[in-house]
C-alpha cells in the first residue's frame, strides 16, 4: 500500500458525507448533534480531535459544548461525562501541543535555526 494511500480515512469521509447530505439539519445543528454522540459512545479523544475543527468552523463554543454535556448528563449518565470532559481536555492539549510545536518551528526557520 503506498503512503498516501488513506482508505481508513477516505472510507471515514465518505459516509460523512452521505450523512451531511442526506440530513436536513444545518451545520451547526450536525456538529452538536455529533458531540452528543461522541460523548453518548464515550469517545476517545482522538474522535473529539477529528471533530474540533468543523465544529468551530460552524460556531460551536466552550459553552455549547458544556450545554452539550448538561443536557445529555440524565441519559448517558455521571461517569461519560466526566469520561468526555477528560478526552475533550486531552484532545485540547493535544491541539494545543500541536500549534506550539508548528509555532515553535516556524520560528526556528525564520531565524534560520
Amino acid at each position: 500500500m503506498a503512503e498516501e494511500e488513506t482508505p481508513v480515512l477516505d472510507a471515514l469521509a465518505e459516509i460523512t458525507a452521505v450523512s451531511i447530505d442526506r440530513c436536513n439539519l444545518d451545520d451547526r445543528e450536525i456538529m452538536l448533534a455529533r458531540i452528543a454522540a461522541l460523548v453518548a459512545v464515550d469517545a476517545p479523544p482522538a474522535s473529539y480531535l477529528l471533530n474540533a475543527g468543523t465544529a468551530s468552523d460552524v460556531g460551536i463554543t466552550l459553552e455549547d459544548v458544556q450545554g452539550i454535556l448538561i443536557a445529555v448528563a440524565p441519559v448517558v449518565g455521571t461517569p461519560r461525562v466526566v469520561a468526555a470532559s477528560g478526552n475533550l481536555a486531552r484532545a485540547l492539549g493535544f491541539a494545543v501541543a500541536v500549534i506550539e510545536a508548528e509555532l515553535e518551528a516556524e520560528l526556528n526557520a525564520e531565524s534560520g535555526d
